[in-house]
């Protein structure tokens, strides 16, 4: 029970005071409800504009020039892309094999890649089927898709998964290649993938341009498009036919499926591994020199890779650490093998894949 006290100017203070504090808290307790109404508003949106982005890329048909720099090094592409290529010639699997999930014809999508310096070639995409046609050459090479598409393509399964590793934020509208365009920027919650800003063609939806943030606030990578014309598909704007391959030397860069069990490695929270193939590597496509054949573990999520190469070890093997705009680099040794752990990530990512990096095979260790 509680005693009477008189009444003073003193208590008057304090019942003021004592009565302020509740509205204080219930004004607190308003603006963290707005404050986290807001955040979700805005990962809500930035789902969609991932989600309507990636349909997009298949849905469309669309061609451009686009830009693309790796630190210092920039070259120019021309991107071509038809949502229906049934019936087209080449647009059946020459390769005879069924390559990665999703990848045993159901795609009808085909983009071709024109490099516009150098000596003149193209790739071709249908699904994970890769063709590289190198006309001074006469060499054609079969290969197959073992990372992302590529731009304008985002590949991940779950953009609330792939959103759970950044914090996302809304910028001002832009405009890219002469259309006016969405900005988000995804900010890393770890240290262990880089920040992107996107951009977003405001009335279709693609994507038009994704810069990689290094962790000290740098531009390490971009890709955008300089000019763009989009259509719909019924309009059939263009056609791409194989050209005549009498007389030309067929390649495969991959030459089959590999079985990663007997190693075992960490990766970053939110990575996954996606394939793992055995791939011919050492010189440039179609190049004369002495190639070799590695395993190749290929890992995801869904906005960055980190490829990790298996071969065996020799003394010309370099652990030294390399870095090449948005690309990193490290090497290891591992009994008798060599690692080679490539990622477009921050070193520390690869850094956590070779630390734990393990041959479980002892008996041939």
């Amino acid at each position: 029970m509680l005693f009477s006290q008189p009444v003073t100017q003193n208590s008057l203070r304090w019942g003021r005071f004592l009565v302020l504090i509740p509205l204080m808290l219930t004004e607190h307790g308003h603006a963290t409800d707005t404050a986290a109404a807001a955040i979700t508003a805005t990962a809500v949106r930035a789902e969609r504009q991932l989600e309507r982005a990636r349909d997009a890329a298949l849905r469309l048909d669309y061609a451009g020039i686009v830009l693309q720099q790796l630190g210092p090094n920039a070259q120019t592409l021309r991107i071509t892309h038809m949502a229906d290529a049934i019936g087209l010639p080449g647009s059946s699997d020459s390769t005879g094999s069924t390559g990665t999930s999703g990848s045993t014809g159901a795609h009808s999508d085909i983009t071709r890649v024109q490099p516009l310096e150098g000596p003149p070639r193209d790739m071709v995409r249908q699904g994970a089927r890769v063709t590289w046609y190198l006309p001074q050459e006469r060499v054609v090479i079969h290969d197959q898709l073992t990372g992302t598409p590529g731009f304008p393509v985002l590949s991940f399964g779950s953009a609330s998964a792939l959103l759970a590793h950044y914090r996302t934020r809304s910028l001002i509208n832009d405009r890219v290649a002469g259309r006016s365009s969405e900005v988000l920027q995804l900010q890393p919650v770890d240290g262990l993938r880089y920040g992107y800003r996107l951009w977003f063609d405001a009335a279709t939806g693609l994507l038009l341009r994704f810069q990689s943030i290094s962790e000290a606030g740098q531009v390490v990578a971009q890709t955008g498009f300089s000019q763009l014309a989009v259509w719909p598909t019924s309009a059939k704007r263009f056609q791409w036919r194989e050209p005549d391959l009498r007389g030309w030397r067929t390649e495969r860069a991959v030459t089959g499926p590999a079985d990663p069990l007997a190693w075992s490695f960490r990766l970053p929270e939110g990575f996954s591994r996606i394939s793992a193939s055995r791939r011919r590597v050492g010189n440039a496509p179609g190049s004369a020199g002495d190639a070799r054949e590695v395993l190749q573990i290929l890992c995801s999520d869904g906005l960055a890779g980190i490829s990790i190469f298996i071969e065996p070890w020799s003394e010309a093997s370099s652990a030294r650490p390399v870095q090449h705009g948005a690309v990193n680099v490290i090497g290891k040794r591992v009994g008798r093998f060599w690692l080679t752990i490539v990622g477009e990530t921050p070193m520390a990512a690869l850094r956590l894949v070779a630390d734990s990096v393990e041959f479980t095979a002892p008996a041939i260790k």
